[in-house]
């Protein structure tokens, strides 16, 4: 008797699963999470519900993954501002880096770490928690780099290393509501450049 060989267990998901994720981190990027509906984000995604489910967990595990997609790809900057060799340099780079990402060609304006639930109520409070402890967790990295500077001679010994990374922060965060208030990419680079000028000397 012929025995039929079996087919692999499971459907095949039939979707890009990056280019799905990468579509929903836009969706939230210029809706924030509240804003983007669950038929917005599967919209613009190409598949169903009940696949988004399967593939990414519900809306909270997507918007964390898409919040991964987004430190990795247009807010990569934070990281690579890091390993500049002085501390203006990476303040200069951070700050660079913010409005070249929030002011894009082709991509929506202003920041998904800062407008993803500044309107967010109770339904949106463990995304709001979410992007409170990942603004959080990105000062303490710029903090320790400051420190390390302070450390090396690089910044003053009475520099405030925490009090420099929220400044940083606080810049960054003003640049993205400003862009995707309107405002252009040469305007704000002034703001940039003015923030930097009274960056404390070696």
């Amino acid at each position: 008797m012929e025995t039929r060989q079996k087919g692999p267990i499971g459907r095949p998901r039939g979707f890009d699963a990056d280019e799905a994720l990468e579509r929903a981190m836009r969706v939230f990027w210029e809706q924030g999470y509240e804003g983007a509906s669950l038929t917005d984000l599967t919209g613009a995604m190409g598949i169903t519900r009940t696949s988004m489910y399967a593939a990414f967990g519900n809306k909270e595990e997507l918007f964390r993954k898409a919040l991964e997609r987004y430190t990795q790809g247009p807010a990569s900057y934070g990281a690579r501002a890091l390993r500049e060799p002085t501390a203006l340099q990476v303040a200069t780079a951070f700050l660079n880096g913010s409005v070249r990402a929030t002011t894009s060609p082709g991509h929506p304006t202003g920041c998904l770490g800062v407008q993803g639930s500044l309107a967010a109520g109770d339904t949106g409070r463990t995304a709001r928690e979410t992007l409170v402890a990942w603004r959080n967790e990105h000062i303490s990295y710029i903090r320790d780099r400051f420190r390390r500077a302070v450390d090396e001679g690089d910044l003053p010994e009475d520099a405030d290393p925490e009090q420099l990374a929220r400044y940083l922060m606080t810049v960054a965060n003003g640049i993205a509501v400003q862009a995707a208030s309107g405002a252009t990419r040469d305007d704000l680079q002034q703001v940039a450049d003015m923030a930097l000028r009274g960056w404390p000397p070696a």
